[in-house]
């Protein structure tokens, strides 16, 4: 018999059977082709809408979809599923209140499902209910420990949670279930990209490809690694076999921009930037690298405009104060341009915006309406305290008051969410303003056991260690950020430059405080470095002299600037 009879004979209750599989595969419209079938074999509706309307879901048509999920008319079997692809179609159009009904009704037909839980936990998060979020990750994992979508979720959650190396057990407990699950496999390949364990990303993203020729993180993630290593023409053809799949992701177009402004071409680089900026206005490297192509496009009357209200701000980055201040200086406006090279000379010393922008709570205390501030993060806190965003800006509120203890608090707790490097800085500062180091030691020695490659808290690592009176350590680390990426940073050169001088070797040290005086001559850090530098030297005693009094007048009277008098006088 010719196979397309036999399928004309086939029974709905088979038709309907095959075109769940077909789900499985995520082939939407072979189930749709079922189903259709089933029904014309005498299927009722309400034994094919749940499969129906993900058919179309996953065909992306979210309208017919509806037509047949949103009557909520299923069978007794096909209820958790109906409810569930509700639930998915509510959530891909933002109706995250109508998601939560619809997954409340599957939990009542099947509570103890642990991938539903793991979807209602994913719904919660992207809610901004956090710590709801990790709750239902972990009733997941009790309902059934081999769960590979409840083993991914945990992972992502502990990597957000506590750091890198934490997440590796998870994702490798659930490749233990699933070895080619391309999503786990994808997380995995990530996490040690961005732990530094590069011959071991490449490993896992061959994998990747042998299980699903073409397949686009793959390449992504080769493409990221390649990029990281400087060698941008690869990256680039590896990014182009992705084949536009992800080319809408932001970090997709920043890899792109990146790639771009490496070619050459800045128009391109700053409008994919711009990208970024619109669907993430607080994406932290779109900013710095959109200023950049900027600069080396030749726009500079455009980049002084574009960044006018980042200038404006009082904790303005230096980086881009430095590309003002230079894009003023080609425009022939020297006294605008001395201003912000003064400013990017002297930046705020942690760098950390106390209070978010573009919310009611950064209005008001930009204002000085802070009680009011405080009363509306109050309320925030008490409606959803497992919220990060609520939390954690608590905690911004009450460190720019200066209730230190009070922010650490808030701080904690939206550390149990998640401890990104912003959070990790407002921490500190916290720990600093009660001088609590043994605290701000033992959190940045945590962080960086868990993400080794983290810059900043090597940055802050760097510090207590000089603090504490280890100036070799704090060279050591502050030398190895110097050589692996922040030649032009300096700051860190003003510092290496201090803690060399520490070691016993003011050779060294006059090389660091050089490079940073040359670099920014208006700053006044890096003229006292570098006098202190040349009076320890005993040589180049008019330049020292003169670098003095140039600090003396920014920084006034220190004893830094005491002891490099003093080697001065002895000496002449």
């Amino acid at each position: 018999m010719p196979l397309a009879s036999h399928a004309e004979g086939e029974p709905r209750a088979a038709l309907i059977a095959s075109a769940r599989e077909a789900l499985v595969r995520n082939d939407g419209i072979d189930a749709e082709m079922k189903l259709r079938r089933a029904l014309a074999r005498g299927a009722s509706r309400e034994q094919v809408a749940a499969y129906l309307g993900s058919a179309y879901l996953r065909q992306g048509d979210r309208a017919r979809a509806r037509k047949w999920l949103a009557p909520a008319a299923f069978t007794r079997d096909s209820a958790a599923e109906g409810f569930r692809v509700l639930a998915q179609l509510e959530l891909s159009e933002g109706h995250l209140a109508a998601a939560d009904h619809a997954y409340d009704r599957a939990l009542q037909v099947t509570p103890r499902d642990a991938g539903l839980w793991v979807e209602i936990g994913r719904m919660r998060y992207r809610g901004g209910e956090h710590i709801a979020a990790i709750e239902a990750a972990d009733h997941a994992i009790a309902l059934d420990p081999r769960n590979v979508r409840a083993l991914e979720f945990r992972g992502q959650l502990v990597r957000d949670r506590y750091g890198l190396l934490a997440a590796i057990p998870w994702f490798e407990a659930a490749l233990a279930q699933a070895p080619e699950d391309l999503s786990v496999l994808g997380e995995y390949a990530a996490t040690l990209g961005e732990l530094g364990r590069g011959s071991d990303m490449l490993a896992v993203t061959r994998r990747m490809l042998k299980i699903s020729g073409g397949n686009p993180r793959a390449y992504y993630l080769q493409a990221v690694l390649a990029a990281r290593a400087g060698r941008y023409e690869l990256a680039r053809g590896l990014l182009a076999r992705t084949r536009g799949k992800l080319d809408n992701q932001p970090s997709t177009l920043m890899l792109e921009a990146v790639l771009e402004l490496a070619a050459g071409n800045e128009q391109t680089a700053s409008e994919l930037c711009e990208q970024v900026l619109e669907r993430q206005p607080q994406n932290q490297r779109a900013g710095p690298l959109l200023a950049r192509a900027l600069f080396e496009g030749g726009q500079y009357r455009y980049l002084t405009i574009r960044f006018r209200d980042e200038i404006a701000r009082a904790d303005a980055s230096p980086y881009i104060l430095t590309l003002a201040a230079r894009s003023f200086e080609i425009l022939g406006d020297r006294v605008q341009a001395g201003a912000l090279l003064d400013r990017a000379a002297m930046p705020e010393r942690a760098g950390v915006r106390i209070v978010g922008q573009g919310n009611a709570i950064g209005s008001l205390m930009a204002q000085g309406r802070s009680q009011e501030a405080v009363a509306v993060a109050s309320r925030a806190v008490e409606a959803e305290p497992g919220s990060y965003d609520n939390q954690s800006l608590a905690g911004d509120v009450q460190l720019a008051l200066g209730n230190a203890g009070a922010a650490q608090q808030r701080y904690a707790a939206a550390a149990r969410v998640r401890l990104p490097e912003s959070l990790l800085l407002r921490r500190f500062e916290a720990y600093g303003a009660v001088n609590d180091l043994r605290g701000a030691a033992e959190m940045v020695a945590g962080y960086l056991l868990q993400n080794p490659g983290s810059r900043t808290a090597l940055r802050l690592q760097a510090g207590l260690a000089a603090r504490a009176g280890d100036a070799a350590r704090a060279a050591a680390i502050l030398d190895y950020l110097r050589r692996t990426g922040s030649e032009q940073d300096v700051q860190l050169l003003t510092d290496l430059a201090l803690v060399r001088l520490g070691t016993g070797a003011p050779d060294a040290a006059a090389d660091a405080a050089g490079q940073a005086y040359r670099l920014q001559r208006a700053s006044p850090t890096a003229a006292q470095a570098l006098a202190l530098s040349y009076a320890t030297l005993s040589i180049h005693r008019g330049a020292a002299v003169a670098l003095l009094d140039k600090a003396r007048r920014m920084l006034g009277d220190n004893p830094l600037l005491a002891e490099a008098r003093v080697r001065l006088n002895r000496e002449g």
